[in-house]
């Protein structure tokens, strides 16, 4: 089924795959689960394998050709704000502030849009972690984009492989790898990552203050331009100070 679904979306190969050179990093969420190691400090900056969470995702960015991101901030901002200061010697920082009032993960992205200067651009949750595959994950995500049909193409790791995932999935993938949702009550074979490609055109007519992405998400599904490709490597949603634990030993096991 998956090398189905990948060779239905890889229409022209003949075209190499280039990484858009901004990605949006959400890292303005109050990190409630993540406490009591958020008391103090904001969940983007709480460490996995020695390293703080974001810049897991800096470097990962920078490694696939990322030259600029732009990180939204609300919760101790001050401290994500001279964090990311550093960071300006390898990458290309502007910041979204969000101190006045958290606007969720759409709105975020309507706050942050004049500041993304390329379309499509990646976005990106600051609390995941992965692991690539065979090849770059975002190399193989946008390689996979095709304007023409997409608006949104997410990352989506199936359920079995989704580590310290509570859930029962997210969504299902049709043959020729669009998106759907899963049904209520039952289960989905797939786990969105918090990673994915996105058209600027899906923010088209987008609601003023706090929403959540599945607004423009469901309005993509039900064109028929929300897509998915799998993740080929490891993927941890590290939500809890034991998912962080959780973490480090499948990391030392791999």
């Amino acid at each position: 089924m998956t090398a189905t679904i990948h060779r239905a979306l890889r229409l022209r190969p003949d075209i190499p795959a280039e990484v858009p050179r901004t990605a949006m990093v959400m890292a303005a969420g109050l990190g409630k689960r993540m406490r009591p190691l958020t008391a103090t400090r904001p969940k983007p900056l709480v460490e996995v394998a020695g390293k703080p969470l974001l810049d897991h995702v800096l470097d990962r960015l920078r490694a696939a050709g990322v030259e600029r991101v732009v990180v939204n901030v609300h919760y101790l901002a001050d401290s994500l704000e001279a964090h990311l200061k550093a960071r300006c010697r390898d990458l290309d920082v502007a910041i979204s502030d969000e101190r006045e009032l958290l606007l969720e993960t759409g709105g975020g992205l309507v706050r942050a849009l004049p500041q993304i200067d390329c379309d499509p651009f990646i976005a990106v949750n600051s609390d995941n972690y992965w692991v690539d595959g065979p090849s770059d994950t975002l190399k193989l995500l946008a390689s996979h984009w095709d304007s023409e049909r997409m608006d949104a193409l997410l990352l989506l790791v199936p359920l079995a492989r989704a580590g310290n995932h509570n859930g029962v999935g997210d969504f299902h993938l049709d043959p020729g790898g669009r998106v759907r949702r899963r049904a209520k009550g039952r289960v989905a074979p797939f786990v969105y990552t918090g990673i994915q490609l996105m058209a600027k055109r899906l923010l088209d007519g987008a609601p003023d203050g706090p929403f959540s992405t599945n607004l423009l998400w469901d309005k993509a599904i039900l064109e028929g331009r929300c897509f998915g490709v799998v993740h080929q490597g490891l993927w941890f949603d590290v939500g809890t100070p034991a998912a962080i634990t959780a973490t480090e030993q499948a990391l030392e096991r791999d």
